[in-house]
């Protein structure tokens, strides 16, 4: 699912707002026996949330992509050092990303605006207490056995990506905040802007005034900001009218009942989020790190590029299961579900054929190594697979999400995970000495593959109709006026 940058609508509202025109089409208007034309409504539907999701995860994410590329080419040890600092510690600073989620449930448009309020100040402690992963990373790296060279860099590294780091916590909240209402449009024009001046300033720091892996860094930092102050200008400054009245200090209310409501969304992402940072961290101890590093971290930056599609889906999922289940038509739902998985398969079929076309090739966005490029070559059919794999996971989780399975979930992604694949890896890399190729097989097939086959039974054998009971039961407890907000 969504990556520190990932990264994903998981808690989408569970009633239909007045705003959303785009899914008041039923699908029972639609004859039963014209397919055709029913999966054709459904696309429509599907990609009115899809494709402004796509497009806008797929400019942030190239933001971090273009910054790897760039050192990539200073060196291999400054493409090791910026892939394990953006990787591994922006996938800590990222786990919190859903503490805004459940607001966009609510009823009362007029509180949405106190809603994430409330989650920029509860993302901005989480900030705070994640500053010193930050400022040791270096001697954490060499704790647990990564060279001192490598350490040493990524601890530079990730000092300048402090900026970064706090502008997820006012991002992610108005990104879910504006997508909750449909206002998906002003997100792609900010993104496309955010990555046109990251690329100008990226070139000028790089190229103009060379301050090599820093500059990369701050013009990532730069970015970053700008995607954050122009959705907040456009919220602030009319926008937003029914939602947005300005700074109030009901925000700093219920702060502790803001986290609990999101806990189980948190452990689901958080999971599965940290089952590959966990597999870069253990690559890094093997011997020649930096290269195995520098091909696995290419592989991964090819990997979430690309499931930014299936990330679209999974929001869009989300969405529409959520929105047929509150409605109470579950049938509804379950077709939402079979037009979204196979659009998403379809999709990755082509990249799966893609990658294995031009296996020996792809890594050359990133590096000129021959050594790195030989590496990654190896690994081309774990990535195909890996591809291919996540062309259907997220949708099933987004099922998962619309369902309100949030804490199944979390369970089924620690034992897939943490139980069967982990520890598979380590027997296949440690034990059999398969290195990379063995740590990452293992992994994919028992954690990624067993999930995906456990969400596919979930998601086959369930009551539809008693879903849609369980949703209005829902719908009910999040509608019910709250007197002091009203107050």
């Amino acid at each position: 699912m969504e990556s520190s940058n990932g990264n994903q609508e998981i808690n989408q509202p569970l009633i239909e707002q007045p705003s959303q025109p785009s899914t008041e089409v039923r699908l029972k208007d639609v004859s039963t026996d014209d397919l055709k034309g029913r999966v054709w409504v459904e696309t429509k539907k599907l990609w009115h949330i899809v494709g402004p999701a796509i497009f806008s995860r797929v400019a942030s994410y190239s933001m971090t992509v273009v910054a790897q590329a760039f050192a990539g080419h200073l060196g291999d040890l400054e493409l090791a050092a910026f892939s394990i600092a953006n990787t591994v510690i922006l996938g800590m600073a990222s786990a919190l990303e859903t503490l805004c989620g459940q607001a966009f449930g609510a009823k009362r448009l007029h509180m949405l605006g106190v809603y994430v309020q409330r989650s920029w100040i509860v993302l901005s402690i989480c900030s705070i207490i994640l500053l010193p992963i930050y400022i040791w990373s270096g001697s954490i790296l060499k704790l647990i056995g990564f060279p001192t060279d490598i350490a040493e860099e990524t601890e530079v590294v990730s000092l300048w990506l402090i900026p970064q780091h706090f502008s997820f916590a006012f991002h992610f909240p108005l990104q879910r905040y504006l997508q909750s209402q449909l206002k998906t449009q002003v997100i792609v024009w900010v993104s496309l802007a955010a990555f046109a001046v990251h690329i100008l300033l990226t070139l000028l720091l790089v190229y103009v005034i060379p301050l090599g892996i820093v500059g990369i860094v701050v013009a990532l930092d730069v970015g970053w900001w700008v995607l954050v102050l122009g959705l907040f200008a456009y919220t602030a400054f009319g926008g937003c009218p029914e939602t947005w009245s300005g700074f109030s200090l009901q925000a700093f209310s219920e702060l502790w009942e803001f986290v609990k409501l999101s806990a189980s969304s948190g452990v689901m992402l958080c999971l599965e989020n940290w089952y590959y940072r966990i597999l870069v961290l253990m690559i890094g101890t093997l011997s020649n790190a930096e290269i195995a590093v520098d091909a696995l971290s290419i592989c991964m930056t090819i990997n979430g590029w690309e499931m930014m599609i299936p990330f679209g889906f999974f929001a869009a999922t989300g969405v529409r299961v959520a929105n047929e289940l509150g409605a109470g038509n579950g049938k509804g739902a379950k077709f939402a579900t079979k037009v979204s998985v196979m659009q998403s398969t379809i999709i990755g079929l082509f990249f799966f054929v893609l990658i294995l076309i031009f296996h020996d090739k792809y890594a050359l966005i990133f590096t000129s190594s021959s050594a790195v490029l030989k590496e990654a070559d190896k690994l081309a059919v774990l990535l195909a697979f890996s591809i291919l794999l996540n062309s259907i996971q997220p949708v099933l989780s987004g099922v998962a999400v619309g369902s309100g399975w949030q804490s199944w979930v979390a369970y089924i992604n620690l034992f897939c995970y943490y139980i069967i694949g982990l520890p598979l890896g380590i027997v296949m890399g440690w034990v059999f000495h398969t290195g990379v190729m063995g740590i990452w097989a293992g992994m994919i097939f028992g954690g990624t593959f067993l999930q995906t086959v456990i969400l596919c039974i979930l998601t086959a054998r369930s009551n539809w109709d008693k879903e849609a009971e369980n949703a209005q039961k829902r719908v009910r407890k999040w509608t019910t006026p709250n007197p002091e907000d009203e107050t």
